[in-house]
């Protein structure tokens, strides 16, 4: 009997790239989620079983008894995947008793969360010698001061804790333009119990956004590492990548495996870097502990990161590989991409021609499979019902 991966999250796709990249080299998948609603990764075929479990915000000692006694059922430990920055907090939080149940690539616990808050990512990442944007802490004396003189306006009011910020305000974070806005927008995250930053905006359009995307096994070492280069983001500018290619950046792999290795990291990590427009120096930005929107680009240009550490926890580890050339793929998340287009056209960030040529390379697409359609179709008719009813609710 196969060792079963178990995937939390499967109403995104980026549950769905891991329930795929492992179930085409025979892995039994196992997709869990809290509902079935929208939850289009459980239509894959490429899925072996579908359980709704407890919410891991809502009642996270709820899914860690679900997922104990779903082990226990087991011939063997199953290999645990997160598709989402909640599952990860969950997984960190709940470490040392889920390890004794399921295979896990991090081993420290709270590194994790550590890196995810921006905070302490960011000393951590001054420690090791990496570029960060300036950063004012909103209790810094002097902070009027220091915001005029080392920030300057436009800046960015950022969250330590992404995920609890995106959940409540359903952005990733505040550009304000002067210090009336600046004061409003500290006074909305921190009446939600929210901490904030103050960050410095490196210049650069959007294609100045790269990615190190890497695996590093249980000894910290990278075995495996491919970069990438943003083209389009939603929401524009400072949002998730929608077309992105992958582009090979020798450089990114000497700052990031180098920092990723040194701090004691192992498993999947994508650094993100912005270059600066003026010096051409990369800025580490965040750091995103799981699966990301560009797994299916990765898995295109050969390098499986879900196959990857689950073979290494099974203890039949794959062989070092690392993309060292440009290979023309870009990642597309057309429904959201359709929406940037139309913010980059309105703010003239973009010419319709240049947009156009864009799309003349091989994609690797977030949802669309021809082997596996049918999470497709249930995605477009989720948004084609919700469009209905939006229609319906104006028109009474």
């Amino acid at each position: 009997m196969k060792t079963k991966a178990v995937i939390l999250g499967a109403n995104y796709y980026i549950g769905l790239s891991i329930i795929r990249c492992l179930a085409i080299h025979g892995v039994p998948t196992v997709a869990i989620d809290y509902s079935s609603k929208g939850t289009y990764g459980f239509h894959s075929k490429y899925c072996s079983e579908t359980l709704i479990g407890p919410n891991c915000k809502k009642d996270p000692e709820g899914l860690l008894n679900f997922l104990i006694e779903y082990s226990k059922k087991q011939d063997h430990k199953p290999v645990l995947f997160p598709s989402a920055d909640g599952y990860v907090e969950f997984i960190d939080n709940h470490l040392s008793t889920l390890s004794k149940y399921y295979l896990i690539t991090q081993t420290e616990e709270g590194l994790y969360t550590k890196v995810m808050d921006k905070g302490a990512l960011h000393s951590l990442a001054k420690e090791h010698g990496l570029l960060v944007p300036e950063t004012v802490h909103i209790n810094e004396e002097n902070f009027k001061e220091k915001i005029e003189e080392n920030i300057k306006f436009p800046c960015l009011v950022k969250p330590t804790d992404s995920p609890a910020f995106v959940s409540k305000f359903r952005k990733k974070l505040f550009k304000v333009y002067n210090m009336e806005e600046l004061k409003e927008a500290i006074k909305r995250a921190t009446s939600a119990n929210l901490d904030v930053i103050v960050q410095r905006i490196i210049p650069g359009f959007d294609d100045h956004m790269y990615t190190f995307d890497a695996y590093l096994n249980q000894e910290a070492k990278v075995t495996h590492w491919v970069t990438c280069q943003k083209y389009r983001q939603f929401p524009i500018n400072f949002g998730a990548s929608v077309y992105t290619g992958q582009k090979y950046i020798p450089e990114l792999y000497d700052i990031g495996g180098k920092f990723l290795e040194n701090i004691g990291y192992k498993g999947f990590a994508e650094i993100e870097f912005k270059k600066d427009a003026n010096t051409g120096k990369y800025y580490l930005i965040e750091i995103n502990a799981r699966t990301t929107n560009l797994n299916s680009l990765l898995f295109k240009a050969g390098v499986n990161m879900p196959y990857i550490a689950y073979r290494e926890l099974i203890g039949k580890p794959l062989e070092p590989y690392a993309v060292t050339h440009d290979t023309n793929l870009v990642f597309w998340y057309a429904f959201e991409d359709l929406l940037a287009v139309r913010g980059y056209l309105k703010t003239g960030q973009l010419k319709f021609m240049d947009v156009i040529k864009s799309y003349n390379k091989p994609k690797a697409y977030a949802i669309w499979d021809w082997k596996d359609p049918k999470p497709a179709f249930m995605f477009f008719g989720n948004k084609l019902g919700s469009l209905i009813r939006k229609i319906l609710r104006f028109t009474r």
